[in-house]
């Protein structure tokens, strides 16, 4: 997954890649080793290049407030990030396919088939890297198919939903 996140006046271009339960996350170039654990419901302990910090998490619209134990941050994710879909463009036939942007864990299905969407509207809520984030209908239509169920574990591309 690559997103930029907007943070102390700067925007970072980070990338993220899962293998075992363990993250090597990529900020502007340096390469990072992460495990995250989470804690409490707001709370992950992260093991960041050897360095273990408690940390809270605070979701926003627009990202997170970082709570660390002497400051806080507020990390403005890119919309790519949260799963949003960019700006909307209809394909040239055909229904629109919503797929996993990250491997991670379905924990919401926000519709059901049949029912009409307007274009950014919320689909699938996925968990990866104990952060949640929000897949939305590209354009506007009808729910044909709802392809996952709550709990279930997906792939990256996996397919989660198609709209048309």
């Amino acid at each position: 997954m690559i997103f930029d996140a907007a943070v102390l006046g700067r925007t970072l271009r980070v990338e993220v890649r899962e293998q075992d339960g363990r993250y090597s996350v990529v900020i502007d170039g340096q390469l990072h080793d992460v495990d995250c654990q989470q804690t409490g419901r707001d709370f992950v302990s992260l093991l960041l290049d050897g360095r273990s910090y408690e940390v809270g998490l605070e979701q926003r619209h627009d990202g997170y407030i970082v709570r660390l134990s002497d400051d806080s941050l507020q990390v403005e994710l890119a919309e790519a990030a949260r799963g949003v879909a960019g700006p909307a463009r209809k394909p040239a036939a055909g229904p629109a396919r919503v797929v996993a942007p990250m491997p991670g864990k379905v924990v919401r299905v926000l519709v059901v088939p049949g029912q009409e969407v307007p274009a950014g509207q919320g689909l699938v809520v996925m968990e990866a890297m104990k952060m949640e984030n929000e897949l939305r209908s590209p354009r506007p239509g009808t729910v044909q198919q709802v392809v996952v169920h709550e709990g279930q574990a997906v792939e990256t591309g996996a397919l989660l939903a198609v709209v048309s």
